[in-house]
Formats: C-alpha cells, sequence, structure tokens
C-alpha cells in the first residue's frame, strides 16, 4: 500500500534518475514517453492490459484519497452537505421561475426537474470520478506533471484520481433526489424501453461529460491556463442541459448537437420518454443513440489526450 501512497503523491520532493529529463518519459531521438506504461517502437501493452493498469491505478489513488478524507468524518460530512446545499439552488432557482409562469418553453415543472436530473446526475458522477482533470494546466505550469511522467502507470489514471474527492457525491445526491421527485410526477406511460433507456441514458451522459473532462485537460497541455474555458463546457455544460431546449436558438441547440453531442446526455433521451418533439427535426431513433455518441467521444478524446501527451516538452527542473 506504500507504493500506491508513492504513485498517489503526486512526486513533490523525488528528483530524476542522473541522465533522465524530468520528464521522465522522453528519451534521446525517440520522442515516445515512458510514463504511460508505453516504450518506444517496442513493447506496447495490449489494450486490455492498458486499461487493467489504468484502472488498478486509478483504484489505489482513489483510496488512498477515500482514505485521507475519511479520517475528518465531521469534516468530510459537513463538506458533502455544503456541495449538495450549493447545487441545490440551481434546482431552486428553477422552482422561482415556475412561481411566475405554468410553463418552460412548453415544459411543465415535473419535466424540467426530469432534464434536471438526468444531467445533474450524469454530470456529478463525471465530476466525483475524474473532476481533477481541470488541474492539469496547474501541473503543467509549475513542472509537477513531469514526476507522474517517470512512473510506470498511466499518467491518465495518475492525474484523473489525483486529489480524489469523495464529498462530491454530494452533487450526485441532489440530482438524484430531484430525478425521484420528477420521475414521481410525470404522466408517462412507462414501457419496457423507456424503462431500460433511463440507466443507459445516466451512464451514456457520464461517459460523454468524462470525455469532456478529458479533451479539456489535453487542451490545456497547449494553453497551460485554460481551466476557466473547460469549465464553460463542463459546468456551463450541465447548466444548459437543465433547462429545455425549446428555450434556445437553433444555433446554439445545433452546436450542442453536432459538435458538442451534450443534447445526447438527455435532452434526446427524454424527449423520447416525455413524448415531445425532436429538436431540429430529429428522427426518432437518436433518443437511443446515446451510447454510441458516448463511445465516439470517449475515442476522440482519448486522441486527443494521446496527441497532447505527446506534445508535452518537460519544463526540465
Amino acid at each position: 500500500m506504500a507504493e500506491a501512497e508513492r504513485v498517489a503523491a503526486g512526486g513533490h520532493g523525488e528528483r530524476s534518475a542522473p541522465g533522465e529529463h524530468a520528464g521522465g518519459g522522453e528519451r534521446a531521438g525517440s520522442g515516445e514517453w515512458a510514463g504511460g506504461g508505453e516504450r518506444a517502437g517496442s513493447g506496447e501493452w495490449a489494450g486490455t492490459g492498458r486499461i487493467a493498469a489504468g484502472l488498478r491505478t486509478y483504484g489505489l489513488i482513489a483510496a488512498m484519497w477515500t482514505r485521507s478524507t475519511m479520517a475528518y468524518r465531521a469534516s468530510f460530512a459537513l463538506s458533502t452537505l455544503t456541495s449538495f446545499a450549493a447545487t441545490f439552488f440551481d434546482f431552486v432557482a428553477i422552482m422561482l421561475m415556475f412561481s411566475r409562469v405554468r410553463a418552460l418553453g412548453g415544459y411543465a415543472l415535473p419535466e424540467v426537474a426530469f432534464l434536471y436530473g438526468l444531467s445533474a446526475v450524469s454530470f456529478g458522477l463525471a465530476d466525483l470520478a475524474i473532476g481533477s482533470m481541470e488541474r492539469l494546466g496547474r501541473r503543467v505550469r509549475d513542472g509537477t506533471l513531469d514526476t507522474l511522467l517517470v512512473r510506470p502507470a498511466p499518467v491518465l489514471a495518475q492525474v484523473a484520481a489525483d486529489r480524489f474527492s469523495p464529498r462530491r457525491i454530494g452533487r450526485v445526491l441532489q440530482g438524484a433526489l430531484v430525478l425521484g421527485w420528477a420521475l414521481a410526477r410525470l404522466d408517462v406511460v412507462w414501457t419496457a424501453p423507456k424503462l431500460l433507456l433511463m440507466p443507459v441514458t445516466v451512464l451514456s451522459g457520464f461517459g460523454i461529460f468524462c470525455s469532456v473532462f478529458v479533451a479539456g485537460a489535453a487542451f490545456q497541455f497547449v494553453t497551460q491556463d485554460a481551466s476557466e474555458v473547460q469549465n464553460a463546457f463542463t459546468y456551463g455544460g450541465t447548466t444548459l442541459l437543465q433547462y429545455p431546449p425549446t428555450v434556445f436558438g437553433k444555433e446554439l441547440v445545433r452546436g450542442v448537437t453536432f459538435l458538442l453531442p451534450l443534447a445526447f446526455v438527455n435532452w434526446l433521451p427524454a424527449c423520447y420518454v416525455l413524448g415531445r418533439p425532436y429538436p431540429l427535426d430529429l428522427p426518432g431513433w437518436t433518443a437511443f443513440a446515446s451510447p454510441l455518441v458516448a463511445v465516439a467521444c470517449c475515442a476522440l478524446s482519448g486522441l486527443a489526450w494521446r496527441a497532447g501527451l505527446h506534445s508535452y516538452r518537460s519544463t526540465g527542473s
């Protein structure tokens, strides 16, 4: 277990071996990084081996941070409650709107709560799992990313699990409560496809938001200080999805459907469940396309991460 703590510690106070760059992963003439568990030209891990190594590394680091957090249980409970309350005020704002109007973009309060709950749970799970990715720009600037590159563990897993914060479960619980309230209030005839679509939608939304986090982190390899830009698409994206697509212009709806496909997180599946018209007159099968979109987004964000990691140059310190 001491090894897990050394992996998770972020490498503060460690030095590179003599004759190596501080970045640790770059050899003269190769341009390949060893930090991701690969060597240039040979010794490529099988895809399943890389995934297993990444999950193991992530689990060890997340477990270490969880033990550290639970050592102060009162502080954990208070911070979780604070996270719950802070996100609940978003829904309070929506309820205040409905104190003045009967519908928002043609959607009643339970229907908007349904959109809110799906978005909040999917994003909350992604934020809990890899929300620390937004800290990558800081590591690039201060050179602490170099210490992650010298370790025989996938860099993505190390960055994702860095400072894992269990208190973020408060956001998930708050979204789940709103979703449960909405399901109890909706006047929907539940069929087998609709019931099956619910967990699939949440998991697909989780995958889409995770891909946005990873792509945003990859962008920070270039900009080094773009956490606020990343937040515009992550936190801003989930706020956007809490409202019906009918309140936004068609240009914006097109953008979050075909460019950054956040509409597949909840808008399109919800239109099928609620029996609402699909935005942009999309065909009905798009309500079931969320898993495919999530897989495609994860694949593209993975390529962006690899490109960003291979373009990184050590600080030399």
